[in-house]
């Protein structure tokens, strides 16, 4: 299912805008949103609500805007919202208590209430997880290499060791870099093809020997090809939307220095 624009609720002083995706918005326990950059305090590059830790932003910008993330998600403070430093791998830790600083990963899952459970991303994909029978979210970071390398597989077996069953959860694909921003070679899609011979359905021709790659797609297809029963996507592109969200890519067709991340959280409400 897509979500679009009007769904997204507008921008005010308090809290922040966010998304959410249908399938997690009906499940009461689960509290989530797909922030992008709007309703933060960030200046410059970073206008305005930059998430990232990795960034050179002013660090305290960067902790009053995750503050803000984690009151507008309904955490207890900023220290129960968590994210990782993330290095695009298959590895999905085990959260079971507020954690300081950022440890490696692209994955989290817990069955304790109260943690927010943030991804950052600037094009990549986020996937946010629940099986709300049994108690557990998960939440992913899915850039290209993590979704050819399985994190979401290793996602949906980390909540299953702690008692989520896959045909039982609902998962939500968050705004990431779209099909017609993600100009790619053949040798990327020759990667591809040699890891699923089927994954060349979510290519179309460019320019050239251009390609675009359509890597809502690829997940949504590695999250149905496991098994998972219900799987929304938000269609926004972050990489055309300068207004709404960070993107990496468009950083560098600007040639500009950094950039900002947006927070995609999920949260068991205590």
């Amino acid at each position: 299912m897509t979500n679009g624009p009007d769904q997204i609720r507008s921008a005010s002083l308090s809290p922040p805008p966010s998304t959410s995706a249908q399938g997690l918005a009906q499940l009461t326990n689960i509290s989530h949103g797909f922030f992008g950059r709007q309703g933060g305090t960030s200046k410059g590059l970073y206008d305005s609500l930059n998430a990232g830790a990795g960034s050179d932003d002013d660090p305290a910008a960067i902790a009053a805007n995750r503050a803000r993330i984690a009151e507008a998600i309904g955490a207890e403070s900023s220290a129960h919202l968590l994210s990782c430093h993330q290095h695009h791998s298959a590895d999905a830790l085990l959260v079971e208590a507020p954690f300081s600083g950022r440890p490696k990963g692209d994955a989290m899952v817990t069955r304790t209430p109260g943690l927010a459970l943030a991804i950052l991303t600037a094009d990549c994909v986020p996937v946010l997880f629940a099986d709300r029978e049994a108690g557990v979210i998960g939440a992913a970071h899915s850039g290209w290499k993590g979704a050819m390398g399985g994190i979401c597989d290793a996602t949906l077996e980390a909540m299953e060791a702690i008692g989520a069953k896959t045909d039982r959860i609902i998962a939500a694909i968050g705004p990431a870099i779209g099909q017609a921003s993600y100009e790619v070679g053949p040798e990327f899609q020759d990667r591809f093809l040699a890891h699923r011979k089927s994954s060349d359905r979510f290519f179309r021709p460019s320019k050239g020997d251009r390609l675009l790659f359509d890597i809502q797609g690829f997940v949504h297809n590695s999250l149905t090809r496991a098994g998972v029963s219900q799987v929304d996507v938000i269609a926004r592109d972050t990489c055309a939307l300068d207004e709404h969200y960070f993107s990496n890519r468009r950083r560098n067709h600007q040639g500009l220095p950094d950039y900002g991340r947006n927070a995609s959280v999920i949260m068991l409400k205590p």
